[in-house]
């Protein structure tokens, strides 16, 4: 018979477990270095300041459709009074 398989090491933990404690790390530390990564914040500023502009336009063109309508109901009506 060969000897017994023994995968632990001295510190008490298996070979196993280093693997996954490695894994972990280098998890955190690419976690961690998204977190401080700034390269995408210009592009999330430019699309705040878009939806704001789009935000305020479509409040403007209600007012402003209205304004329109009326000027056409006017036109319309001075029309129809010259062909009536």
């Amino acid at each position: 018979m060969g000897q017994p398989v023994n995968d632990w090491n001295l510190s008490g933990t298996t070979q196993k477990g280093n693997v996954m404690k490695n894994k972990l790390w280098m998890l955190s530390i690419k976690a961690k270095n998204i977190l401080e990564c700034e390269e995408g914040q210009d592009l999330i500023e430019y699309a705040l300041v878009v939806a704001l502009i789009a935000l305020a336009a479509t409040a403007g063109m209600s007012s402003l459709a209205t304004s329109i309508n009326t000027a056409f109901t006017n036109i319309g009506t001075k029309l129809t009074g010259y062909t009536g």
